[in-house]
């Protein structure tokens, strides 16, 4: 038995291979979508994955005005905020943040899916969210892919 055969291989920024998918959101539900492109951005797809490194993938969110909640979540889902002031705590409604901006609403359910550090921020940075099927990223030449999520 060779032991230098099953040494675990880690690794790193220089070993990675990043690719760019783009997904449809169109009728999926929120949650369930996040939760699939989070693991996407992480690289836990990936048998190489290292929990410390980048090494997941570039994703590009397409039709995000066309997502799901389900339920009553659309007037009770708050997204609060504060200003920094005494007295300075803001909210939103679902509904009133898609009004204003439908792709904020993917964006910040994949964001509080991702880990809260440094790595969570980069990570982050490597996510794309449109609000319509047309996208600035043909130059990457992304692969679409289909997420196998409940849709209503």
């Amino acid at each position: 038995m060779d032991t230098l055969s099953y040494k675990t291989v880690s690794a790193n920024k220089a070993t990675v291979t990043k690719e760019w998918l783009v997904i449809d959101a169109d009728g999926h539900t929120l949650g369930r979508l996040a939760s699939e492109v989070a693991k996407l951005l992480r690289g836990k797809h990936k048998p190489s994955f290292t929990p410390h490194v980048d090494c997941g993938d570039n994703v590009i969110i397409i039709n995000a005005s066309n997502v799901q909640l389900t339920g009553n979540k659309w007037k009770d889902k708050s997204y609060i905020r504060h200003t920094g002031y005494p007295g300075g705590q803001r909210s939103l409604t679902a509904t009133e943040l898609k009004d204003k901006n439908p792709a904020r609403v993917v964006e910040k359910a994949v964001k509080g899916m991702l880990p809260k550090n440094k790595l969570g921020a980069v990570l982050f940075r490597n996510l794309k969210v449109y609000s319509d099927a047309n996208h600035g990223q043909e130059a990457q030449k992304p692969r679409e892919i289909k997420i196998n999520t409940a849709t209503k």
